[in-house]
Parts: structure tokens; sequence; C-alpha cells
């Protein structure tokens, strides 16, 4: 071919990229040099140091690791260390499926960061909670999760129990019909929870086949909790639903002498004796427009008379159905036009008085004899917050993920993810203690920051930079957090882990706790 006539795209010079490449190119304001560095360890979840930083003085990341139930020992295997730690951060960064696990490992800061050799692979992780003994991963999921959760039980708390759904897609052990909600004859799996509601600390989860939805059939892990447990450290009341209202989790929890507040169904027997208390006046306001007033009943299912609270309030009035109008062919001559359908009112089951007004009721059953109904009215009010929980860990924390053919390895991933998020509770709580943060709105802020480490003066530092919009007061929130820890580092030689941790959640839930604790003397070294 003429050289004169060749394309233009066969002038092209061959170039050759070196690793350290640099180019001097043009930009919007002014000339830029661009050059790459691929040596550097760089990572998108900086914020993870100041994390790092609490797992470290806390001691739980380490003794997370050292007694891991999986432990292989070829040359080539990944260690306990690396297992756990990969787990971990794709809780932390909000993975929720195992495939997403491979999208951490070139995130060699992070990686340096927990100390860790590398980032495992998704089968890895999959394997090694496959491959664990049953009662060994149990007896180390149980052993970490009182260590997280024992000190914060010195205090006066309240257990609230309850269960959720997680729907199923696919052929996974413990996929059965059961009660769902959401998605009716869909297959699921029941995680039977128990919580510390105002706090936000999950005590235990237990996931069973779908089948299994009752209240009763998730008892049995709250029963083994408070029996590794000493008597002084259990709960003042158990608190739940209308599913736990049954006479045999009242009685198991009488036998322990342990103190319940449930809400029971509106049998026959409890709607009758309603619709006769309201004939008379002497109902007790309750607060928040409710009334109330007890009476001893024993129902056809239970074995003796038990307290019961019955507290209503008056119904939000109907509003009347206005029928659409539709636009309608003309009729024929002598026939009388078909008349238009509007839509059908929805009538609720609300009970009347005398006077024909209509209530929204609920029913309480309880074995706390000392307080009134106000407070025990309120008391039980109080658990619509801890609903929250449930929104908290299957859309933020990815209890609905993480799936598995097994049902062995979600129990652990469901409980696992529990221990990880209330160690992030907390670390939240160190710069933020009036409030909590929920995890959708504290990772974004707390963890993606760019960090860049590098060695200076023969230390290793971490550069970071915040993009979000509120840099400045995530910064000082931050060092706030480290500014404590290091002090905390300072004595740890003087405590044990467990008074370390003690003093953590003291500081953690300073106002919540008003530093007032309950149960045994907290150390007096909470800084002002």
């Amino acid at each position: 071919m003429n050289s004169t006539t060749a394309p233009v795209w066969c002038k092209v010079p061959r170039f050759e990229i070196a690793r350290d490449s640099k180019l001097d190119i043009p930009a919007y304001g002014g000339r830029l040099d661009v050059k790459w560095d691929p040596g550097t360890k760089v990572t998108s979840s900086g914020g993870l140091a100041y994390f790092a930083v609490f797992l470290k003085v806390t001691g739980f990341f380490d003794s997370l690791c050292s007694d891991f139930p999986v432990d292989y020992r070829s040359n080539n295997s990944s260690s306990r260390r690396d297992i756990v730690g990969t787990i971990v951060l794709a809780i932390l960064f909000g993975k929720d499926r195992y495939v997403q696990i491979n999208a951490l490992r070139n995130d060699t800061a992070s990686m340096e960061l927990l100390g860790l050799r590398k980032i495992v692979s998704e089968d890895t992780v999959r394997r090694s909670l496959r491959d664990a003994d049953g009662k060994a991963l149990d007896a180390w999921l149980s052993r970490h999760e009182h260590e997280v959760v024992d000190s914060m039980l010195r205090f006066a708390y309240v257990i609230d129990i309850d269960n959720t759904v997680k729907p199923i897609f696919g052929h996974q052990e413990g996929a059965e019909l059961g009660y769902n909600p959401q998605k009716p004859g869909r297959p699921s799996h029941n995680y039977h929870t128990f919580f510390i509601g105002s706090a936000r600390i999950t005590l235990g989860v237990d996931v069973l086949p779908g089948k299994q939805h009752s209240g009763v059939c998730g008892m049995r892990s709250l029963w083994a909790f408070l029996d590794a447990i000493p008597r002084r450290l259990w709960p003042y009341l158990l608190r739940g639903d209308v599913g736990y209202g049954s006479d045999g989790i009242m009685s198991e929890a009488e036998a322990r002498g342990l103190l319940y507040l449930f809400k029971i169904k509106r049998t026959g027997l409890a709607k009758e004796l309603f619709a006769f208390l309201s004939k008379d006046d002497g109902w007790t306001d309750c607060g928040c427009g409710w009334e109330g007033r007890e009476h001893r009943i024993r129902l056809s299912t239970w074995k003796l008379a038990r307290r019961c609270i019955f507290i209503r309030r008056p119904n939000v009035p109907k509003v009347a159905a206005i029928p659409l109008e539709r636009t309608q062919l003309p009729a024929p001559d002598g026939a009388n036009p078909a008349p238009a359908k509007g839509p059908k009112q929805l009538e609720f089951d609300f009970a009347k008085d005398r006077k024909g007004r209509e209530w929204d009721y609920c029913i309480l059953v309880t074995n706390e004899e000392k307080l009134d109904l106000t407070a025990l009215s309120q008391l039980y009010r109080d658990r619509g917050d801890c609903e929250n929980n449930f929104d908290e860990f299957k859309n933020q924390w990815g209890w609905s993920g993480f799936t598995t053919k097994q049902l062995k390895p979600c129990k652990a991933m469901a409980r696992l993810i529990a221990i990880v998020a209330n160690l992030w509770n907390v670390f939240v709580r160190l710069a933020d203690p009036d409030a909590h943060r929920e995890p959708v709105t504290s990772r974004p802020a707390f963890l993606n920051i760019i960090g860049r480490i590098v060695m200076n003066g023969g230390r290793r530092v971490i550069h970071l930079t915040s993009t979000h919009a509120e840099a400045d007061a995530i910064r000082a929130s931050l060092c706030l957090i480290g500014k404590f820890l290091e002090w905390v580092n300072s004595i740890a030689e003087q405590l044990n882990p467990e008074t370390t941790w003690t003093l953590v959640l003291a500081y953690a839930f300073r106002k919540l706790l008003r530093l007032k604790p309950s149960r045994g003397p907290i150390p007096a070294l909470i800084p002002a």
C-alpha cells in the first residue's frame, strides 16, 4: 500500500506503557500531571482505622479470631484470622451476599488495618461455615455473644422478644410454607430474636424453619441464654406481643421467677369481659389518650388466673364512603340505568359501649403486681420502637441475605451479624450518646473516607479525606472517639478486659444509663 494513500490510523506510533507512567495532559484549570502509583495502599473505607482501634483496645476481634472452630493446616490454606476478618469486613461494609465478598479482595489497606494477610474468597467463607462442627460453632458464637453483652446486663434492662420472616427463593434447608404476611405462599425462614430494645443491643437470634413461627418455638434460645448467666444479670421483665401471651411461656417464666408483660389474643371470653367492663365508668387515664382498668381472669387454656390490663382509646371516626361516579352508557328506552357501584367500606370489629361509642382496645397480661395501670400501659407502649430493630437488621445489616443451601451457615451468619452490629452500635454511641444512629447513615459517614497508608519517619501514617457533606462534623466525632480510646489504652494495664469493656459501655451509653449502675460498682474512671 502506498504511504500517501494509507489511512491515518496506520501512522499512529506504537506505545509502550511503563509501570510508573506519567502523563502531562491539558486539563481544565491548566495542565495536569497524571501519575499512577499502584503500590500505595489505598482504601475507600479509611474510617475503618478508628473502628480497628476500637476492636484492638477492647480485644474482641483478637478473641473472635483466636478460637474459630475451623483451623486449616495446609501451607496454602487461609488462617482463622483471615476468614473471620473477611466476614467482619463484609458485614461492616454492608454486603449481604457471599458473592459480594470478592469486591473486597483488592482492599489492601483495610486488610492491613485489621492485621490480615489476605481477604479470602467467598467460597472459603462458605466452606468454613459449612465444615465447622455444629456444636463447636454454636459454642463459639455463644461465648462471644456473652462476651459482648454480659457487661451491659449489669444495668437494669427489659428483654423484648419477637420474630420476623425471611422469604426464601430457591431450595434451601428449612424453607417451609408458614406464616408469611408479605409474600403468602412463599417458603421462608423465621428469625426469633431477643434484644434490649432501648439500647438496640441484640442478645441472641435463632434461625428456624418457616413452620416454626409461633413465639414458643424461639423461647428455647432465650432460656438457654438466661441459664448461662448469673441470676443477678437477669432482666427486670420480659416483653412481647400477642404471639407470646400463651400459657406455656407464662408458666415457664413464673417457674423461673421472671416478670413478664405480654399482649393476649382477643378470645371470646376476653371480648365479652371487655364489653361488660365498658358499661361502667370505672376507667383510669393511662396517658396518650388511653384508658385502662384491670381484672383478674382465667382463660380456658390457662392453668391459673392472671392479672390482665384492659386498655382502650376512642376509635377514629370512619369517613363515609363516597361512591365513585362512572360514565354510563345510555339505557334502552323504558329501562332504568344501573346504579353506579362505589368501593366497599372496610369495617373493623371494634367494641361498643352502651352509648354506642366504638373503642380500639388491647389486653395485656402480667405477673408484675407493683406497677399501676399507667406504668404498665406506658411500659408496653415503649415496645413500639423495638420494631425498628428488624428493619435495621433485615434491610441494612444483611439478615435478608447470606443464604446457603444448609441452615447451619445461615444461623451462624445471623449471629455474627448481630455481634458486629452490637460492636458498631457501641462504637457510634461513643461519639453521639444522645440517640441511636442507624447504619444506613452512620456507616457511610464514618467508613466511606478515602484513606492512604504511607511510611513516614519509620512510622505508618494514614491520610484521611472525607467527601461527605458533613465532613467537618464527622472528623470531629471520629477524633473524639480516638481521644477516648487513646485514654482507655493508657490505663488498660490497670484493668482486666471485662472492666475495660464495662468502662467503654458506660461511656457510650452515658446518657441512657445516666452513669448510675444498679448492679455492682462501675469504675470511677469516666473522663469529664
